[in-house]
């Protein structure tokens, strides 16, 4: 898709908007989801070949959805609080009629017949799909590169690492690619790379944002969640991906309507604990000096900042136990007939989980 010159300028301004934002110039009017989408497909053009953050497009896809997004609101029917806004997609979660590696090899030509309930659930709010953010192979690893797709560079310094697992999507936010992504976190993944990419990433409480179909429904190591470029925008993806399902054994009946709400209250009297290592764990010192110069901003809100380290000295030999007892889970079958294509770390932490001790999995 060519690039208009004249288009430079307004696209750039339109992009780097806020979800909120652009959700509110769609419903008065002062915009199209035509040319929203349009912005963010030139947006793409220019900047992804930097970085590599976006593996799988589908411009023509996006923009007949906007066109039928537009003729629904001149028809009077609102689909949603995404009405015609493109999203990115973790190319770890299915997407129904698009491609979805999982960043391996064993699924680079995998193209799902089902939405994941993320998915569907950001399209029946109104979402439209514009392409799929990169992930290491089955999301393993604080690292954004696979065998596939290649690496993903951070935004700031593209020869840096932009974190993982959900790299692709908080480099996408932070070059104005899109204004809302998917991710999903194990172990950080939806923290770190928002951290790295300087965007916004939580990891919600599990059985916030249910899953459905998936090989551990009773687990509450991995979780889906929202990405995006300010709190009020993860707000609003977390407004429609949470509630309830009664398919998912672990999911919260909460209505998801409050995170939608106002971010404005009084924090005052609120108690923060503040730790400086976690217990005793390694932190570079530049790290330390920029949190440090920022307790200040919890204390001028009224809140009560206490120090506290809490003792964390067996959380790794517990984390090992529980992903490698999922790895087994989920990968035995890979392990078993796709070895050759398999990345040795994925390896290694399957054939962990094969060989552990159930008493291993039983204090964990």
């Amino acid at each position: 898709m060519p690039v208009s010159d004249n288009s430079l300028s307004s696209d750039f301004s339109l992009v780097f908007e806020t979800a909120r934002q652009q959700a509110r110039l769609l419903a008065d009017g002062e915009i199209s989801s035509e040319e929203l989408v349009r912005a963010h497909l030139n947006q793409i053009e220019r900047v992804n070949p930097s970085v590599n953050a976006i593996v799988t497009l589908v411009a023509d896809y996006a923009l007949d959805q906007a066109k039928a997004a537009d003729n629904s609101r001149i028809s009077g029917v609102e689909l949603g609080p995404f009405h015609g806004m493109p999203v990115v997609i973790k190319d770890l979660q299915d997407t129904r009629g698009i491609r979805t590696t999982q960043g391996s090899p064993i699924y680079k030509d995998h193209i799902p017949d089902s939405d994941a309930l993320i998915v569907d659930r950001l399209k029946r709010a109104g979402a439209i799909i514009i392409g799929k953010s990169n992930t290491p192979e089955f999301g393993a690893g604080s690292q954004t590169f696979n065998a596939v797709f290649g690496a993903t560079s951070n935004p700031y310094d593209v020869t840096k690492t932009c974190g993982g697992s959900s790299g692709g999507a908080g480099v996408a936010l932070a070059t104005g690619m899109a204004s809302v992504a998917t991710g999903s976190d194990l172990g950080g993944s939806l923290r770190n790379p928002a951290a790295w990419s300087n965007v916004v990433g939580i990891r919600p409480t599990p059985g916030r944002v249910p899953s459905v179909g998936v090989d551990l429904g009773w687990s509450n190591l991995s979780t889906d969640g929202p990405m995006g470029r300010t709190v009020g925008d993860v707000g609003m993806q977390l407004s429609v991906i949470a509630g309830h399902d009664a398919r998912s054994p672990l999911s919260i009946q909460e209505s998801a309507a409050l995170f939608d709400g106002s971010l404005e209250r009084d924090f005052k009297g609120v108690h923060v604990a503040w730790s400086k290592n976690l217990g005793g764990r390694p932190i570079d010192a530049e790290n330390s000096r920029v949190t440090e110069s920022q307790r200040y901003v919890f204390e001028n809100l009224g809140c009560i900042v206490e120090d506290d380290e809490p003792d964390l000295s067996t959380t790794d030999e517990i984390f090992q136990s529980l992903r490698a007892y999922s790895f087994a889970i989920k990968h035995e079958a890979h392990l078993r007939e796709h070895r050759d294509k398999m990345k040795e770390t994925v390896i290694w932490n399957t054939e962990q989980g094969l060989n552990m001790p159930s008493i291993d999995l039983a204090r964990a």
